[in-house]
């Protein structure tokens, strides 16, 4: 099968296409039919070893899975004898997690991850949501306890996670405001934020109270975060950053000031972790079949063009999400 390859870490020119062995599923996996796969920040960070930090689990001079690409969405090809509820020929979608291998043909994953995608997305639009869209969830719904008539502010709603989490705030039942760039400022809007920040314009940290801020950029200092919050608001800090010649920490630094200093202030300070898992694709998938979260996807391209498209969403050119098409 082709798949797009990486033997050390470094630029998008250090992906390749080659042609590798089709993947034999585990007892308790399923081989995947790849029809889409989605980028993330994640894909650059794994492709250049960046912060060098966490070389520590990836791998000290290249990444341990070989084949880059987490999120997917395609049809069951094969399961191993422990999978009772997939079956060949299901259309699914899953987060892979740190195993990687969804810039391929095929790819095998434990079945714990893999869930029916839903039935009113296309592949593409289902391969934008899981790694995107449940860390969405997880930082609004779980980590910041969002509810009904509450205020929540969103850096980087133009994002991939940010278009999904300013959907799923609205859906929570907040009144949402985005901050993004003058060119976004049109489409933040369009997925239902009542108020939209153009960062190029005006300073969020030195504007309104809001009982949740979820921040997808680290951009920001902790102080100036809380700053925007209510007294008893809670900061969502959910990495960012962005590559400028190599980092040791990257937002790791932001994320630990803030660990450090939640015990000791009113205000909830919570880092995030976004865990994959089949019970989260099941939540997305009823949200979006209800049609309450529809992805936006910038741009596809063909599985040959992965270093393109990675230097494209590296570059801080793409808005919403930037999909791979077999």
């Amino acid at each position: 099968m082709r798949a797009i390859v990486q033997d050390r870490y470094g630029p998008p020119e250090t992906l390749t296409l080659a042609e590798v062995d089709v993947p034999v599923p585990a007892a308790d996996e399923v081989l995947v039919r790849v029809e889409a796969a989605a980028l993330n920040a994640y894909d650059w960070h794994v492709m250049r070893g960046d912060p060098r930090m966490a070389r520590l689990a990836l791998g000290p001079t290249r990444p341990r899975a070989r084949i880059r690409g987490r999120d997917v969405a395609g049809r069951v090809e094969a399961v191993g004898i422990d999978v009772r509820d997939l079956r060949p020929g299901d259309a699914v979608f899953a987060d892979l997690g740190d195993a990687d291998g969804a810039f391929a043909e095929y790819v095998c994953a434990p079945a714990t991850l893999v869930a029916p995608r839903p039935a009113n997305l296309t592949a593409p639009q289902a391969a934008a949501l899981p790694l995107a869209g449940v860390t969405a969830l997880q930082g609004l719904r779980d980590a910041g306890r969002v509810g009904p008539g509450q205020r929540v502010l969103v850096n980087g709603a133009s994002g991939g996670v940010g278009t999904l989490a300013v959907q799923l705030a609205r859906v929570l039942g907040a009144t949402v405001t985005g901050v993004c760039s003058t060119r976004n400022v049109e489409l933040v809007r369009s997925l239902g934020c009542a108020h939209v920040i153009d960062y190029t314009r005006a300073d969020f940290t030195r504007g309104g109270r809001y009982d949740v801020v979820f921040d997808l950029v680290g951009n920001r200092s902790l102080g100036a975060l809380r700053r925007a919050l209510t007294p008893t608001g809670t900061l969502v800090l959910s990495g960012g950053g962005v590559y400028r010649g190599g980092s040791l920490l990257g937002p790791v630094r932001l994320l630990a000031r803030g660990r450090l200093l939640a015990p000791f202030v009113r205000q909830r300070i919570v880092v995030l972790t976004a865990t994959p898992g089949r019970e989260h694709l099941d939540a997305l998938r009823a949200y979006a079949e209800a049609g309450q979260l529809t992805p936006a996807i910038d741009r596809t391209y063909p599985l040959a063009e992965v270093p393109r498209a990675i230097a494209y969403l590296e570059g801080e050119h793409a808005r919403a999400k930037v999909v791979v098409t077999l």
